[in-house]
């Protein structure tokens, strides 16, 4: 599986730039920065509410 080099990333930036503009990226960042941290809290969570729904059902 190819991996994303630092020249990979620079076009990703220009290319978010040029599309959303230099006002909106950082909203843009901030929202997404905020869903995986929601996405990783749910993974967390999510292992614990399985073993007590297999519990209940022992």
């Amino acid at each position: 599986m190819p991996t994303i080099g630092p020249m990979e990333l620079v076009v990703i930036l220009v290319i978010l730039l040029l599309l959303f503009g230099a006002k909106k990226l950082p909203e843009l960042a901030k929202g997404v920065g905020t869903s995986a941290k929601e996405l990783k809290k749910a993974m967390r969570d999510e292992p614990e509410s399985t073993e007590k729904k297999s519990e209940t059902k022992s």
